[in-house]
């Protein structure tokens, strides 16, 4: 698929090149390149998102009433196409991307006047408070009790797979307030303080050594009410439209520029070869579907969410293998003793990325949602 820009897009285009060669410094673009996970540490996301926020560029989906750039979709898909090949760093997704959209349409105006501003500036460092050890695709089975107490919540229980709670001031929490009816009708969303009295957190190590998620042990945690988000018993109703946000997205761009310095590499051979190719045209049908679902072309946000989640995944586990066969390839080239950087990059990201089809709803979860919503 080629795209032509319009003479606006074009413009916009170049000034966001011109912005990324002035702004994205080596350092930056070196530990981008050397990142194993969607997640990368804060001491990298944070440096950039104060460099982005200067600009107003921070989050380029939010609104412009809440400090969003007032960009429409082409210019917000241009913006994420030219980070992702100038090798700029992601940004920590749990703020700016979820929790910030609910607070905008279920947040007081108290509470927005005082969260959003301290998420587009990276005061304040976010981790999701979903999954437990009896309830991770389940997750209307999960079982953190919240029993109010005057103007508070007291939580008592736990949370796992807890990403960069290590590092969060914030947390958005799914809490059990009550056992009557549906399990899904006894949930509340809360926004909770990390430092909060009775909050301890252990770390869980990944196969590839990396500390990225932790499980979360509430003993006797108080949260204020006034840190509810919508109404008690009322948070599935939040959960969900959150959810759209963490499964949706922009997939295509950054799996472009990864695999087109895959096939940059000399000495393949014609089968590598071939399925580099191959890849690549299912990455341009998956950047044709996300721009479609950009403008609200024939579907529900929901189920566009679900579909894009499973291809980009998917489609992210498969460049994975690829880029171990190259990079291993590379590696036995070089004479004894040499290591090979790229591979030590690969290896521990395809290790990551296996988690990719499971976690915000597992791609079997998704495939069941997209039936129920197209075979009724």
């Amino acid at each position: 698929m080629t795209m032509t820009d319009d003479p606006a897009t074009a413009a916009f285009r170049a000034e966001v090149r011109a912005f990324l060669d002035a702004e994205l410094t080596p350092d930056l673009r070196e530990a981008a390149a050397r990142a194993t996970s969607v997640f990368i540490e804060p001491a990298v996301s944070l440096k950039w998102q104060a460099i982005l926020h200067k600009r107003g560029w921070v989050a380029p989906d939010w609104p412009e009433a809440f400090g969003g750039p007032g960009w429409d979709d082409m210019q917000r898909y241009v913006f994420a196409a030219e980070c992702a090949a100038a090798g700029a760093p992601s940004l920590a997704p749990m703020g700016l991307k979820m929790v910030a959209p609910v607070i905008m349409q279920y947040g007081t105006p108290q509470q927005q006047a005082f969260y959003l501003p301290r998420i587009l500036s990276g005061e304040d460092y976010w981790c999701q408070g979903f999954s437990e050890p009896g309830a991770g695709s389940d997750l209307a089975s999960l079982q953190l009790r919240a029993e109010a107490d005057g103007a508070d919540y007291v939580l008592n229980g736990s949370k796992i797979w807890t990403t960069h709670a290590h590092h969060a001031n914030r947390m958005f929490c799914l809490a059990r307030t009550s056992t009557e009816g549906k399990p899904q009708a006894g949930i509340t969303f809360l926004l909770l303080d990390m430092e909060s009295p009775g909050i301890s957190v252990k770390p869980i190590r990944t196969l590839a050594g990396d500390h990225e998620f932790n499980q979360v042990f509430f003993d006797d945690v108080r949260v204020p009410q006034a840190n509810r988000l919508g109404d008690e018993n009322a948070g599935w109703t939040v959960a969900k439209h959150l959810l759209t946000f963490e499964r949706g997205g922009k997939y295509a761009p950054p799996l472009i520029g990864r695999l087109e310095a895959l096939r940059a590499r000399e000495g393949l051979g014609p089968v590598l070869d071939a399925r580099l190719v191959r890849e690549a045209v299912s990455l341009r049908a998956l950047q044709a579907l996300e721009m479609k679902a950009m403008r609200g072309e024939g579907g529900s946000p929901a189920l566009y969410a679900s579909v894009l989640k499973v291809l980009g995944t998917e489609a992210m586990q498969r460049q994975d293998t690829l880029a171990c066969e190259v990079e291993g390839l590379a590696a036995w080239a070089l004479p004894d003793g040499q290591t090979c950087a790229a591979l030590a990059v690969a290896v521990p990201r395809y290790l990551n990325d296996r988690a990719a089809s499971i976690y915000a709803g597992s791609n079997e979860i998704q495939r069941d949602l997209i039936a129920r919503a197209v075979l009724n």
